[in-house]
């Protein structure tokens, strides 16, 4: 069956192409029995609209993109389903892609979001991203810029971050508060500010308990489970009877190494983890995580779109304190 177009709905109702084009935009400049008319024949007809082609006709779109290292994190899932909601109730649609941590998929992902004229980004950058150079000249064609998370303080347009130093001082100061003494921390990558935030703020909480800050006890670059099971087993040579760790990810490769070892945790060794993930309150034992509020940090993000402000908005983080990093704990 041939696509149905607007000249079809034109011959349909005896007006001309533009009066229908006009009625389905909503132009104000056709009268409202008119728009009826045609909005109720080109339901009839099954016409359907070429967004692209009227993004490039009115020189922006209805909608709004959002680009994320990785789908399939939890944090990431519903930073979008939030943003995502309130965007639809303003009558944007979204549009969502996936870096994968590199800078190159990012730099296409922007592009290809600037060729169909989307509103505005709600983005939070892949980790080989260090500036935010390659958005110069995207941003000069008017699209309003929304970063989160992982955020460069050299880009105009809002931000949406969590309160990260204090959220790893008080995951760290709970771990000294269960008598684990010598603890070390699986870090991210230094070049993400987030990291850096959450390192300073380990090492607060240590200094502040009176235990001197020893850097052969950080293991940086560490977020997926592989790379955390490997640092957490090099932690455990050195002595380790703790770790905090900058991702969920990295936690479960350090509950993998501790247990490799024969520890028992959380008597023997004790683990707190960042970002709440799915699967944190299902393994044996339980981890606890610093809660990041992801669906509110989309909502804000949205938020801040809509309202085209360039403010800050800290978000804090809550200690879910379970099995493996509380000694009082029952095992399953």
């Amino acid at each position: 069956m041939a696509k149905v177009t607007i000249a079809h709905i034109a011959d349909a109702l005896g007006v001309t192409p533009s009066t229908v084009s006009r009625a389905l935009a909503g132009s104000p400049r056709v009268k409202l029995q008119t728009r009826q008319k045609v909005e109720q024949m080109a339901a009839l007809m099954g016409y359907e609209r070429n967004e692209m082609a009227s993004n490039l006709r009115r020189g922006t779109a209805q909608t709004v993109g959002i680009i994320v290292p990785r789908i399939n994190r939890q944090f990431f899932g519903s930073v979008i389903s939030g943003a995502e909601t309130v965007l639809n109730e303003a009558g944007y649609s979204v549009i969502i892609s996936q870096t994968h941590e590199s800078l190159g998929s990012e730099i296409a992902a922007l592009k290809t979001m600037s060729r169909n004229r989307v509103a505005g980004i709600i983005i939070s950058h892949s980790i080989e991203v260090s500036d935010g150079e390659h958005l110069s000249d995207l941003l000069s064609d008017g699209i309003r810029l929304v970063q989160f998370d992982r955020v460069y303080g050299n880009l105009p347009g809002a931000k949406v971050v969590n309160d990260n130093c204090r959220g790893a001082y008080e995951a760290t100061a709970h771990l000294l508060a269960q008598g684990y003494r010598r603890i070390g921390t699986l870090a991210g990558h230094m070049t993400c500010g987030h990291y850096r935030d959450r390192l300073e703020g380990y090492r607060s909480a240590l200094e502040d308990s009176g235990i001197l800050f020893d850097s052969s006890l950080v293991f940086e670059d560490c977020i997926l489970r592989e790379t955390g099971h490997e640092a957490a087993m090099e932690a455990i040579r050195r002595g380790c009877d703790a770790l905090y760790c900058a991702g969920d990810f990295s936690a479960l490769g350090a509950l993998d190494a501790a247990q490799k070892q024969g520890l028992e945790v959380p008597r023997d060794f004790g683990i707190v983890g960042t970002a709440n993930e799915y699967f944190t309150g299902i393994t044996s034992p339980s981890l606890s995580s610093l809660e990041m509020s992801p669906k509110q940090m989309g909502q804000i993000a949205a938020r801040a779109f809509l309202e085209n402000t360039d403010r800050t908005f800290v978000v804090p983080m809550k200690l879910i304190q379970r099995q493996s990093s509380t000694k009082n704990s029952k095992q399953p």
